[in-house]
């Protein structure tokens, strides 16, 4: 038995939809959901904001910082 690739998905819902939308998705024995705490929900954000700049200062549209300077502010 082989196994088979699984798919991730995030999605952005209005607060006064969630709970029709997760009661919807929980009617698809194919479908895993469970919601992100706020703290979880603010790192990813924070981390794929950072993805973002990497690829800018990569194509040379956004300056980097200096590690050193970055960690002389600590």
């Amino acid at each position: 038995m082989t196994k088979q690739a699984k798919m991730k998905v995030i999605l952005d819902i209005k607060d006064n939809k969630a709970a029709f939308i997760m009661e919807l998705l929980k009617n698809f024995k194919f479908v895993k959901a469970k919601p992100l705490t706020p703290y979880k929900a603010e790192i990813l954000n924070g981390i794929k904001q950072a993805v973002e700049e990497m690829k800018l200062i990569k194509a040379g549209k956004l300056k980097g910082r200096n590690a050193e300077d970055l960690l002389n502010e600590l």
